[in-house]
C-alpha cells in the first residue's frame, strides 16, 4: 500500500464540537504519517434516522462508499449517558461488514463530564461485530471544555495521545488480519 486512506467519522452535531476538533488533530497526524485523509462530519451529512425498510438516500450511499473506500477509520463521539451519540449510532447502523471488514479503526470519546470508558467499550464491540480491527491505543477526553482554546487542544499530553491515535491508524491500515489465516485444531487438517 503506497498511501493508506484514513477517514474520520465525527458523531457530534454540536457547533464547535470538541470531538470534531480532536478528530481533525488525529487526521493531521495521520496525514503527517503519509495517509490520505477525509473527515466525514455527520452534522453536515445529516443522515436520516436508520430505517431498514426505507430507501437509502444519496447521502447514506455517500457515507457507505467513503467508509468502504478507506483503509482505516477514526470513530469520534461525544459521550451521552455512558455511550456514544445517536448520530454515530445511525451512521454505524447504515454501515456494516461491507464497509468495515478488515478496516483498522481508532476510537475517540469526548466527555463533558468525567466518564468515557463504557463509550469506548461499546464502540469496540460494534467494530468487532462488523469485522473491523481496533488499534489498542484509544483516546478518551473527560471535562473537554477544560482542554480546548478555540480550535486548539491545549493539553500537550492529550494532544500527543490524539496525534498518536491518528498515526497508529495510518501505520496499521495495511495490516493483514490474522483471521485470514486458517486455524486448525491440533491434528486437524
Amino acid at each position: 500500500m503506497d498511501r493508506p486512506h484514513v477517514v474520520a467519522i465525527s458523531g457530534s452535531r454540536r457547533s464547535g464540537s470538541y470531538t470534531r476538533r480532536s478528530l481533525r488533530l488525529a487526521l493531521e497526524a495521520a496525514a503527517d504519517a503519509g495517509a490520505r485523509t477525509d473527515l466525514l462530519d455527520l452534522r453536515e451529512l445529516d443522515l436520516p434516522p436508520f430505517d431498514p425498510d426505507a430507501a437509502e438516500p444519496d447521502r447514506v450511499r455517500t457515507l457507505k462508499r467513503r467508509v468502504r473506500e478507506a483503509d482505516g477509520a477514526l470513530l469520534g463521539t461525544p459521550v451521552y449517558h455512558g455511550s456514544y451519540a445517536s448520530t454515530l449510532k445511525d451512521a454505524l447502523d447504515y454501515c456494516g461488514r461491507d464497509e468495515f471488514r478488515d478496516t483498522t479503526v481508532g476510537l475517540l470519546a469526548v466527555a463533558g463530564g468525567g466518564s468515557y470508558a463504557s463509550t469506548l467499550d461499546h464502540l469496540r464491540v460494534v467494530v468487532r461485530t462488523v469485522h473491523g480491527w481496533t488499534v489498542p491505543h484509544q483516546v478518551g477526553i473527560r471535562n473537554a471544555a477544560d482542554y480546548f482554546e478555540g480550535e486548539e487542544l491545549v493539553d500537550d499530553g492529550l494532544a500527543r495521545r490524539v496525534e498518536r491515535l491518528g498515526r497508529e491508524v495510518a501505520a496499521n491500515a495495511d495490516v493483514e488480519p490474522a483471521a485470514r489465516t486458517e486455524v486448525h485444531a491440533p491434528g486437524e487438517r
